[in-house]
């Protein structure tokens, strides 16, 4: 896994995050590369947001997965994401263009 990032991507130790968009949703979505030491290899998470940007933010198993359980707070959301990933909330990857995500 390279760590060359843009305003829509990002990675860190082995933790790739890409942000997107849809014609109804914002999401980042996270992947754990398949040799990484300190995670869960191979694990996906994603958090997901009205394309306005300002309902609460979903936590999901993949990005066009069920819904895990919604936040108001992205660093909430973050803490939710680096549980399933098995890492530091401070170890995720955000990229520039998901930053303002949360309300």
């Amino acid at each position: 896994m390279s760590d060359e990032t843009d305003d829509r991507t990002a990675a860190e130790q082995g933790i790739r995050a890409t942000y997107t968009e849809t014609e109804s949703e914002r999401r980042l979505a996270f992947e754990v590369a398949d040799d990484a030491a300190a995670a869960r290899p191979g694990a996906t998470a994603a958090i997901a947001q009205n394309i306005e940007g300002y309902a609460m933010l979903k936590v999901r198993p993949t990005a066009d997965g069920d819904e895990l359980e919604r936040y108001y707070g992205f660093d909430m959301a973050l803490d939710h994401v680096a549980e399933l990933l098995g890492v530091a909330p401070h170890d995720l990857p955000v990229p520039a263009a998901a930053d303002d995500m949360g309300m």
